[in-house]
């Protein structure tokens, strides 16, 4: 029980990554407030746990700081107040600088980095009076290798990286330690979502394409991101601090050979 004596809160929780992040927190010991856009999803994902007094469930928009600000007045006055935060909502747009439109570019930096702001701000001062905390943000490989049409979502995610290393130079005197996972692509519906909307009719093959993208033949799965995850949010990881961990299958470790010599 890594996580046990923790109280964790995981935004994006109806998502893969997300779902993956709070059962694998949940099995660690963790008490773990999940919160998702979309409260009906959260239901359905989570009902073979409704009965796990250390899961709890909330509606939630990250954009919205009134909605975040009620959110955590009612889990510090309820006892649940968090002590690690795993930021994990996201939007993607997809296109070249061209393509992208500047409400493309408004969605993604307003969900991914401001969203991401106005969370951490709420609840770092409660982390700050209890003594400390951890902060783990999903950023992506996007954010720190140049990735092809993702010219809003990879500046989105880049500014996530240098937001974990400001949190993280800022506040460790005060007990914040904080830190991202750089993932490349992950087996999630958030994938096959924007296949269907960008590429309709190709989804199959765009999709092979992806997974062979990594030197290793395959996406990650959710729960590999969870367990590392797990690491950093543990004491085991205390002297970590302000580092973006790369999980690519091996992408940016350098060349490849030639197709015909593997």
């Amino acid at each position: 029980m890594r996580l046990e004596g923790r109280t964790c809160l995981v935004t994006g929780a109806a998502g893969g990554i997300g779902t993956a992040l709070t059962h694998r927190f949940l099995d660690e010991g963790a008490r773990v407030i999940a919160t998702d856009l979309d409260p009906e999803a959260l239901r359905e994902h989570y009902a073979a746990r409704a009965s796990d007094d250390r899961l709890h469930l909330a509606g939630l928009d990250i954009t919205k700081a009134e909605q975040i600000a009620a959110l955590v007045a009612e889990l510090e006055g309820s006892g649940r107040a968090p002590d690690v935060l795993i930021n994990n909502a996201a939007a993607i747009r997809i296109g070249a600088l061209l393509d992208a439109k500047p409400e493309d570019l408004d969605l993604v930096y307003g969900v991914n980095m401001r969203g991401t702001m106005l969370v951490t701000r709420a609840v770092l001062p409660g982390m700050i009076a209890r003594g400390g905390g951890t902060v783990l943000n999903m950023a992506s490989l996007a954010g720190v290798h140049a990735m092809y049409e993702r010219f809003a979502y990879g500046a989105s995610k880049a500014a996530i990286v240098m937001m974990t290393r400001s949190i993280a130079v800022d506040y460790v005197a005060r007990g914040i330690r904080a830190n991202c996972i750089c993932a490349a692509r992950v087996a999630t519906p958030f994938v096959r979502s924007y296949l269907e909307e960008y590429y309709p009719g190709e989804v199959e093959e765009r999709f092979d394409a992806l997974s062979r993208y990594q030197p290793t033949g395959r996406m990650i799965q959710a729960d590999e991101v969870a367990q590392m995850a797990v690491y950093l949010c543990s004491a085991e990881s205390a002297m970590v601090n302000g580092q973006s961990f790369v999980m690519d299958g091996g992408v940016t470790a350098g060349d490849r050979a030639p197709a015909a010599q593997i």
